[in-house]
């Protein structure tokens, strides 16, 4: 039929006169990248593309784990770098760069961010996640969101949600519980969908809770769309879903891929048998249809990549993201002249990015060796090279005594180690933290021959730095930074760039030490979220574990004073602060001001302090600046299971500007008066609750005469614990059953 579509107002009005059968077809992809194209309601189809960190665009051969070669694109530094930058501008600055790319590729949806929390270090896909935090999480992922979208080009927010593991993740139930996922899971993707309005959400392989997450109604209708407003589309991760009716009528909107992978037909059949509303299938049409807002052909630009600016820029942002961990006796940065051995694998082929979806094939790559010599040569100094070990094969023992060798001739020695993309990729968990067992022998060996020895590592997630951490003298994690990671390094060791990376994630002293270890990757096709919201520094903080380096961590070439802190109470349940932050040493750095939030209020146990604020500031030697931010309503909240909302308990809270997770600088106490919740109770409800409550605590404990009688707290406490109902029955109390009744009666 032929439509005047310039006339109609709405994807929902350009589709409503259309044969269900066409309508139907909008609700899975043209083919493994593209979505279907309706001509006749003025639909075009939209071309969607791997990217968190760069295009992964196959022009040619498609597949979904980055088998078959991508067209070439800048790669950027992946996630775990971006997060250990712990700064919005850089990831808003990628996530320019990138929108540009995919606009120029024809790309219209970048599958990213992915904003899944760090839960277990051991996650195959951490590489492609920022942080153990969901504020960090949230605060990048939105920022980098913003971003590409404000390039014309819309991005997909993954995995929806609790995808935090790889083993079994198109089976895997995660069973957590509800103020968990409120407060750990769920809270960066809140953010990306409140503050960057994303074009998609991509729902995870995994179940929530028994239902998988393409299924579950409560979390893409009722979290999603009705209490954060989300009115994009959702669609399935590619072959994710197993119900094709049931996920759309839970939500989800496009199954890709498509082609011979849709299941056009099951929902023609459940429609035309009654068992599915053709109203839901009008909803979800009419959002993918308004998915041709995103269209790269639309744009105006030049239909090309600077190349070497996206490189420059990929330098850029790699070297804010590297963290340095030790520096003992100022061995970094290097001084010119003297004799420097590099030693290891990676210094040569450097590892670039993780592996699987993600995997971006470079316009050109920085090789840290190249890097390091070029700049020996100009700061006058010499430079030697022994490979020292193999990746993923065995190393001759030949490769360890050239490194010794050249470690011995050498006044420094700097030692690349870390992980292949074999070991840390998509689809597969990692077994252990630890770096291949020759690594650790060159390190050990090269430390008792070398004056003084530098490692640098690279690795997509946190690796054990036991057994011979103690024996270097400096340690610069730099995770994976993408192609310009290689200059990025060269110039952090010679001074030409400051440290200023953090981390995103702890560092144990033993995998058993981290509080998931017990509960990852679950058994009999359930993992249970048993620490709850104890995730990562929330753990080692509040039970006092020692660990080798905290969440938040990070040296400079600099030092940086935190004084005058002044918090400010600026309603019943929010506050803003103010502190002064002083570059004390001799050259510029950049510094992170840690906010976090400590409190005993409310009825939960919390973790010891929590992340509610940071921000990232560059100052010159010297210079202080007074840094400002704001506290909402939230910095102080816990979600209330059993009112199902998030509450501001009244009482005490210490606001604290920390070094790091474990390190307090200084704090400021204040007192919010917070909510009032006014629980219903009754005779099953227990006698604190009665006595608890803030309309007739204090007639319950008049009438069961509490105020007269002389009660030990030992008894008091079993007394509490009671229900009104067994109460009454054991004490033998003469308490008017109408009384109680009509005391109860006021709280509904």
């Amino acid at each position: 039929m032929d439509i005047e579509v310039e006339s109609l107002q709405s994807p929902v009005d350009r589709i409503a006169q259309v044969d269900l059968a066409r309508k139907v077809r909008l609700l899975s992809g043209r083919d493994f990248w593209a979505t279907e194209d309706l001509p006749e309601a003025g639909v075009r189809g939209v071309r969607t593309a791997d990217g968190p960190n760069g295009l992964r665009h196959q022009s040619g051969r498609h597949d979904h784990l980055a088998m078959f070669e991508s067209d070439p694109a800048t790669c950027f530094p992946p996630a775990v770098a971006v997060g250990s930058s712990w700064d919005p501008k850089l990831a808003s600055r990628l996530g320019t760069a990138l929108g540009w790319e995919a606009a120029v590729q024809g790309v219209d949806v970048v599958l990213g961010p992915g904003v899944n929390i760090k839960r277990s270090p051991l996650c195959g896909r951490n590489f492609e996640y920022y942080s153990e935090d969901p504020l960090l999480s949230g605060v990048l992922g939105a920022a980098f969101a913003k971003h590409v979208q404000a390039q014309g080009v819309g991005v997909s927010v993954k995995h929806f949600a609790a995808n935090n593991q790889e083993t079994n993740r198109q089976t895997i139930s995660a069973e957590v519980d509800d103020r968990t996922l409120r407060e750990i899971y769920l809270p960066a993707f809140e953010r990306v969908v409140r503050e960057a309005q994303p074009a998609t959400v991509m729902a995870a392989y995994n179940k929530i809770n028994g239902v998988f997450a393409s299924q579950n109604h409560w979390l893409l209708t009722q979290v999603l769309r009705q209490e954060w407003g989300f009115d994009g589309v959702v669609l399935s991760d590619w072959n994710g879903i197993v119900d094709r009716v049931a996920a759309l009528r839970a939500g989800l909107d496009l199954e890709m891929p498509g082609g011979s992978a849709g299941r056009d037909e099951e929902v023609l059949q459940a429609v035309r048998s009654g068992a599915l509303d053709e109203a839901v299938v009008d909803r979800s049409a009419a959002r993918v249809a308004g998915l041709d807002r995103w269209r790269a052909d639309d744009l105006d630009r030049p239909g090309y990549v600077d190349v070497e600016a996206h490189h420059d820029l990929a330098r850029d942002l790699a070297a804010q993201c590297a963290v340095l961990l030790r520096n003992e006796d100022a061995t970094l940065p290097l001084s010119p002249g003297g004799r420097i051995a590099v030693i290891g694998h990676l210094a040569g082929e450097p590892r670039l990015q993780g592996g699987g979806s993600a995997h971006v094939n470079p316009y050109r790559i920085d090789v840290p060796l190249e890097e390091i010599r070029l700049l020996a040569q100009q700061r006058g100094s010499d430079v030697t090279y022994a490979s020292g070990y193999l990746l993923d094969q065995p190393s001759p023992e030949h490769l360890l005594a050239e490194a010794i060798e050249a470690a011995a001739a050498a006044d420094v020695a700097v030692v690349f180690a870390g992980l292949s993309e074999r070991r840390e990729s998509e689809g597969v968990d990692r077994v252990d933290l630890d770096l291949p067992r020759d690594q650790v022998e060159v390190i050990r060996a090269v430390a008792q021959v070398a004056p003084r020895t530098v490692v640098v590592l690279s690795n997509g997630g946190i690796v054990s730095l036991e057994g011979w951490h103690d024996e270097v003298q400096a340690v610069l994690e730099t995770f994976v930074l993408g192609q310009g990671g290689g200059r990025a390094v060269a110039e952090l060791l010679f001074g030409l760039r400051n440290p200023s990376g953090h981390l995103a994630e702890s560092i144990p002293l033993r995998l058993a030490d981290h509080a998931s270890v017990l509960n990852f990757p679950g058994e009999q096709g359930h993992v249970r979220y048993g620490e709850g919201v104890f995730v990562g520094y929330r753990q080692f903080t509040t039970f006092d574990t020692p660990l080798r380096y905290p969440f938040g961590y990070g040296l400079s070439y600099t030092t940086f004073d935190t004084t005058a802190l002044d918090v400010q109470v600026t309603g019943p349940d929010t506050a803003a602060l103010s502190v002064q932050v002083r570059n004390s040493g001799d050259v510029a750095g950049q510094h992170v001001v840690q906010v976090y939030v400590s409190t005993v209020a409310g009825p939960v146990r919390r973790p010891v302090r929590e992340l509610r604020a940071f921000t990232k500031i560059a100052l010159q030697a010297g210079e202080t600046r007074t840094v400002r931010l704001e506290l909402p309503r939230r910095a102080f909240a816990y979600w209330d299971v059993d009112v199902d909302a998030w509450v501001v308990a009244p009482g005490t809270y210490a606001v604290q500007v920390c070094a790091d997770a474990a390190t307090v600088l200084t704090e400021s106490v204040i007192e919010l008066s917070g909510d009032v919740v006014a629980r219903e109770v009754g005779l099953d409800s227990t006698v604190g609750d009665w006595l608890d409550h803030p309309h007739i605590g204090e007639r319950t404990l008049s009438l069961l005469g509490f105020g007269q009688a002389v009660i030990s707290a030992e008894h008091l406490l079993m007394v509490r614990s009671m229900t009104m109902r067994q109460f009454v029955t054991i004490s033998g109390l003469d308490v008017p059953a109408e009384r109680l009744a009509a005391l109860s009666d006021t709280t509904r």
